[in-house]
């Protein structure tokens, strides 16, 4: 069993590697490490997702529309998160899309500049998760939206590196490590269980299939491409599963107006 310093220390790795929040461990992260404290993503998740219900809640307290507190709610998860998702989301739109072979496509993703698929693909990402936000507009199912979106979306993260290997040698992928199954189905059970908490057992279930189709896919791509998974791929696998989730999240706002 864990002891109470190495949970502490596990949630400070997770928030410190999901954030730019001065959580991070006194100590340098040694190998494996990071494999090991791969359960507190989905905590690591809520974390960004307060952040964002906050500024939302603010927002709509001082008058302003959901439109512009979306942005603001939005705007904020990503200046916590120092945009590392939005990054590997770009990168991997840049790589996947503009390489023709492996070793450029890799060799494109490392590259900070970013092309004209990387710059879609955020354009895309943005919009999707603002206006999601914005159809939601009350404040409670914003709030349970960000934080439900935020943490399942990391979530899934262990288990998508438990099933696809790195496709190189070094990099952030490499270095964190392929957390075993076990290990993996911990924050995957969170994160099951933090969407049962907000939208309910059955809507969690097609949250579930959905974001497990989306990795999926996500998976033979990368594979297909570059023979595996890099840090740029989870940062993207992240970004989509978070659209995913919120887009859910409007649709279900939706049907029950109409209700």
């Amino acid at each position: 069993m864990l002891r109470v310093e190495e949970l502490v220390r596990d949630l400070r790795i997770g928030i410190s590697f999901a954030t730019i929040l001065p959580f991070g461990p006194s100590t340098p992260v040694e190998d494996g490490e990071m494999t090991r404290a791969s359960w507190s993503l989905p905590v690591a998740g809520l974390v960004v997702g307060v952040v964002g219900a906050a500024v939302y809640g603010i927002a709509h307290a001082v008058g302003l529309s959901p439109g512009p507190a979306a942005m603001l709610a939005l705007a904020s998860t990503i200046v916590v998160t120092g945009a590392l998702h939005e990054d590997g989301l770009a990168d991997t739109a840049d790589g996947l899309g503009g390489g023709r072979t492996r070793e450029r496509k890799l060799e494109i993703m490392r590259d900070c500049r970013i092309g004209t698929y990387g710059a879609c693909a955020l354009v895309t990402s943005l919009i999707l998760r603002w206006s999601a936000l914005a159809a939601i507009a009350a404040p409670r199912s914003v709030m349970i939206a960000l934080l439900l979106a935020h943490a399942a979306s990391r979530a899934a993260l262990p288990t998508f590196s438990a099933f696809v290997p790195p496709a190189r040698k070094d990099g952030l992928s490499a270095s964190a490590g392929q957390p075993a199954l076990q290990s993996a189905a911990i924050p995957l059970g969170l994160g099951a269980l933090v969407l049962a908490l907000g939208f309910g057992p059955s809507k969690a279930i097609l949250i579930v299939i959905l974001l497990a189709a989306t990795g999926l896919m996500m998976a033979r791509l990368c594979i297909k491409q570059i023979g595996g998974q890099t840090g740029d791929i989870l940062g993207a696998f992240q970004q989509l599963a978070e659209t995913a989730v919120l887009l859910m999240a409007a649709a279900i706002a939706q049907s029950s107006v109409q209700l």
